[in-house]
């Protein structure tokens, strides 16, 4: 870790820094040697990766189920789920390199009662399919992975009603905001608004869009009874 992040570093994960450091090392090593990490952002991994994620703790309410679409190497999910071990983490991950990397991870830091993975698309967690209940949690995530038109077709049908998509964006979050109001409204979706987490901590702070699912709309699942919240699953 360069020393001039070390302060953020401890503010972020206090007591837990040890297996953030742990979990920094395997990005730099194994990432980066199974294609998950590119080779330049190895030594980017603490500013660019676990700082830039762990901020966003700051808009998750103690105890809440998260689930943390197109996961990848773990981010934002993973880093989640280390800064703050109140959380129950699901990492949702089609691509089955990414899930084994995700699964291998989960064990070696000693995560696995608080985080578990599921290899699958968004849509097929939020119905449920042959074996798997539906999942829903009061916080869905995501980062880098779409403009928020599809983002909050995928994610937010997996937040409970008063659940909250946060989506890490940057400079075009209130472009995206505006084009994809109508989207968000017909998906349930309430106003969207951007957030700066963890100002006077990190620099830049992160860019966050905050959608609260307000209306259940579409396809929903059959009855509450049967919903997993914050359930898990994975492929068998």
């Amino acid at each position: 870790m360069p020393p001039e992040l070390a302060p953020a570093a401890l503010t972020l994960f206090a007591d837990r820094l040890d297996l953030a450091a742990a979990y920094a090392e395997l990005l730099a090593t194994d990432g980066v040697l199974r294609g998950l990490i590119g080779p330049r952002e190895a030594p980017r991994i603490w500013d660019r990766h676990l700082l830039n994620c762990a901020a966003v703790v700051e808009r998750i309410p103690s105890g809440a189920s998260v689930l943390d679409v197109g996961s990848g190497a773990g981010l934002p999910g993973l880093v989640l789920a280390i800064a703050r071990p109140d959380l129950t983490v699901t990492l949702i991950e089609p691509l089955a390199r990414r899930t084994s990397f995700l699964v291998e991870v989960v064990e070696r830091l000693g995560l696995t009662r608080s985080v578990r993975v599921f290899r699958g698309r968004a849509d097929e967690a939020a119905s449920g399919s042959s074996g798997w209940e539906p999942i829903s949690g009061d916080v869905v995530t995501a980062r880098a992975v779409a403009p928020l038109d599809r983002l909050a077709t995928w994610c937010l049908p997996l937040a409970v009603r008063g659940g909250r998509l946060l989506a890490l964006k940057g400079s075009s979050a209130a472009a995206e905001i505006e084009e994809h109001a109508d989207t968000v409204a017909r998906l349930g979706g309430g106003d969207a608004a951007v957030h700066l987490c963890g100002v006077g901590v990190i620099d830049p702070p992160t860019t966050v869009v905050e959608i609260v699912r307000e209306r259940m709309v579409g396809t929903a699942r059959s009855a509450a009874s049967k919903r997993s919240r914050g359930g898990h699953a994975r492929r068998r």
